[in-house]
């Protein structure tokens, strides 16, 4: 079964440097649905770490979303 993964990236501009991606623990039946959860986990970890990190440390976040084929086991719900 092919669903999307959405994987999470956080950079700073400061140093240049990213954190390997974080593929999230839901995935989404369409392209569309995956983008808007995206932005929101986007907003939902900018919130956590705060404004005055996020600025003095120059914290921003980029997201993927890519096809998947996934296993699931018989009679386990998706």
């Amino acid at each position: 079964m092919t669903k999307i993964a959405l994987y999470m990236i956080m950079c700073s501009y400061i140093t240049g440097d990213c954190v390997k991606p974080v593929e999230m623990d839901i995935y989404y039946d369409d392209m569309y649905t995956c983008l808007n959860a995206g932005h929101q986990e986007s907003i939902n970890k900018a919130t956590e770490i705060g404004k005055e990190d996020i600025n003095k440390l120059g914290i921003y976040m980029k997201f993927i979303c890519t096809e998947k084929e996934i296993i699931v086991p018989k009679g386990k719900p998706v």
